[in-house]
């Protein structure tokens, strides 16, 4: 017998949300999620450009270079092109990779590089953005110290996470056309000062700061922090739909827009003189605005930090899936599709959050380390959308185009971008160094454990389990025993689970259950398949998982239990001659298999590192079935040994 079926009440909770469809309310919601960290760009952009003497050909150049970066880098390859590659409505660097893995396995190493360079430049995008922006006080209020603010804005933000930001996020849209809106209107203003400011559009301006300007080639690591939103753009691809993406941005380019050539403006009239800290952004702003303009500014960074928070949760739960990352607890604060919290990655964020405040300080500190990781993950995607174009059949000669030239223009940058290692980018890039390790570790530990797990055949041994069943003499284990198996074959068990049962403690159960979950390439996917191993004794439940849903397993083989007693397929009742009469359901235990390394293990070099690595991180972590989402109270973890390669032989001599 076997059933295949659908987890629809499951599934209505995490499905996409009905407003991906273009519409008013799409569009004030991605305005709230998916550009704050491109929107508040203009609070540090055009400063980091102009480090010094103000100059014509300098802020012309630089203003030329920010306007077609956001449309080649931006609005081309992410907004039109990007945007496309989408897994059932999802996108971000990992949502990519699924779509193409099958395409070699040296992807794997392409999406853990860019995955890892996108956490570890996140790191900086909350202080960054919310120093710029209360470092507008010191206008109001000079000599204000700063560092304290922030640091207390960005703890009471990560704080909140483990409640959701159901209510908070509901303003998010709002506030963020406040912001854009604004933006818009003071560049206007900027502009009426010197309307000149508008040959910048003459894609010479840029030629010329890039070539014939001294150190020209170099202000490219600036001009990047432009951009550095993009990515997230396309991360974010699923909470809005890329309709309503593609309209907003519309808007959003154009108020940013107005508001780097009104800055440019007011640079212009005080060519020849130094910003001496000055910051262009808040230099538009009339004096009686400066708080109300901060205050709002504040709002726009906080809600950044925000979309960056959640987008680093949602990357590391899509690695767990794809098992790039360490099996760690996730939490869902609301019944709301995006709102997931990851507690073991909210500390990791927030100490390193504080940490890059303390170390740095100020905004244009940050700016010197902020972008190179970035850069990586942009080239990152670049090679993973080829391959995917590849899969669509797009002709040889136009995938060979579009690598060369946006390799050509993202390795442009990370050249310039360079320059930053030293003076702060050295921490990104240790993070993501860090970052690359763990996920190497866990996902070559992962195939070293499925190459060396033995399966047999289950078939042989259900006569065996069904007198074991029946045998009155063992003392009964559970009622339903339920074992969590990596057996893909439903034809296959793992032969420490035949152990487990038959020799380690006899385990009699009235039922025997082998749940196995495996995870698909499609996001949401919620599926089961039931196979009946030995009639009334003993039943295999597949779940097939999309990468982006949570691992509730309790809760779904609760729903199948549900479903096969219905059916009248199974009968859960005690088997106990007492509680049979009372119809009492039998009670539910599961067993999960924790493998350790064994002291009985010759290793290659490579492996040895690796495993060893993956057993000290493992330490850290929980066990599995709080991962998979079980009832602690009925659960047995077993250790297991794991060997890599058994001594072959050991010298011992016998005495007498």
């Amino acid at each position: 017998m076997s059933d295949t079926k659908t987890l629809s009440e499951a599934k209505s909770a995490t499905a996409p949300h009905a407003h991906t469809a273009i519409s008013t309310a799409g569009l004030l919601i991605a305005l709230g999620i998916i550009y704050g960290d491109i929107g508040t760009s203009p609070l540090y952009v055009m400063k980091a450009i102009v480090p010094g003497i103000i100059t014509a050909d300098l802020v012309y150049g630089g203003i030329s270079c920010v306007l077609w970066t956001l449309t080649l880098q931006t609005t081309v390859k992410y907004v039109l092109l990007t945007l496309n590659a989408d897994n059932n409505g999802e996108g971000g660097i990992f949502s990519l990779y699924a779509l193409v893995r099958r395409r070699g396995a040296w992807l794997s190493a392409v999406a853990i590089i860019g995955g890892a360079a996108l956490l570890a430049d996140g790191v900086i995008t909350p202080p960054i953005s919310v120093s710029s922006a209360i470092e507008g006080l010191e206008r109001v209020y000079p000599g204000i110290q700063t560092v304290p603010i922030v640091i207390a804005i960005i703890v009471g933000l990560f704080l909140l996470q483990s409640f959701g930001t159901q209510i908070v996020g509901k303003a998010f849209g709002p506030v963020m056309f406040l912001w854009f809106s604004m933006l818009a209107i003071l560049g206007i203003m900027g502009i009426s000062q010197h309307p000149e400011i508008l040959k910048a559009v003459n894609p010479y301006y840029a030629y010329n700061l890039l070539v014939n300007t001294p150190g020209g080639f170099w202000l490219l690591g600036a001009v990047f922090l432009c951009t550095t939103g993009a990515e997230a753009l396309y991360s974010d691809l699923g909470h809005c739909g890329k309709g309503n993406i593609r309209i907003s941005w519309m808007f959003v380019k154009t108020c940013l827009l107005l508001n780097y050539f009104g800055q440019g403006a007011w640079l212009v009239a005080n060519e020849g003189q130094p910003l001496n800290g000055r910051n262009p952004f808040f230099e538009l702003m009339p004096e009686w605005f400066l708080l109300i303009g901060i205050g709002i500014a504040t709002m726009a960074a906080i809600i950044a930090s925000q979309a960056l928070i959640t987008g680093s949760f949602t990357l590391v739960s899509e690695a767990i899936r794809l098992n790039m990352w360490p099996k760690v607890r996730l939490n869902y604060p609301t019944d709301v599709k995006g709102q997931l919290y990851v507690p073991s990655m909210n500390r990791l964020l927030l100490l390193g959050c504080i940490g890059v405040v303390l170390y740095f300080e100020r905004s244009e500190n940050m700016e010197a380390a902020y972008g190179l990781a970035i850069t990586i993950t942009m080239m990152m995607t670049t090679l993973l959308l080829s391959m995917w174009l590849r899969t669509k059949r797009v002709a040889g000669p136009l995938v060979l185009l579009f690598l060369v030239v946006y390799g050509g223009i993202e390795g442009s940058f990370l050249i310039a971008n360079l320059i930053k290692f030293p003076h702060g980018g050295w921490v990104s890039v240790a993070i993501s160094l860090c970052l690359i390790g763990v996920m190497y570790v866990w996902l070559r530990a992962y195939f070293i454990k499925r190459r060396l797990t033995e399966f047999v055949k289950i078939d042989p041994y259900m006569d065996a389990l069904k007198e074991l069943s029946d045998d009155d003499t063992v003392p009964k284990y559970a009622t339903h025993l339920v074992f969590m198996s990596s057996a893909e074959r439903q034809t296959e068990i793992e032969s420490k689970i035949i152990y487990s049962i038959f020799q380690k403690r006899p385990k009699r159960a009235d039922i025997y259950w082998f749940v196995h979950v495996d995870t698909t390439d499609e996001p949401y996917t919620m599926e089961y398949k039931v196979t009946e191993l030995a009639p009334n004794d003993a039943f295999r439940v597949t779940f097939r998982l999309g990468f982006r849903v949570e691992q509730k397993i309790n809760l779904y083989f609760r729903k199948v239990v549900e479903d096969l007693v219905r059916n009248k397929e199974v009968d859960i009742t005690s088997r106990y001659e007492s509680l049979s009469k009372q119809h009492v359901t039998g009670d539910f235990r599961f067993v999960v298999l924790e493998k350790f390394l064994s002291v009985e293990n010759e290793f290659p070099l490579v492996e040895k590192l690796v495993m060893q690595a993956y057993f000290y991180l493992k330490q850290f972590i929980p066990s599995e079935d709080k991962y998979f989402g079980l009832d602690t109270s009925s659960v047995k973890i077993e250790k297991v040994p794991l060997v890599i390669t058994p001594v072959r032989s050991v010298s011992l001599k016998r005495v007498y």
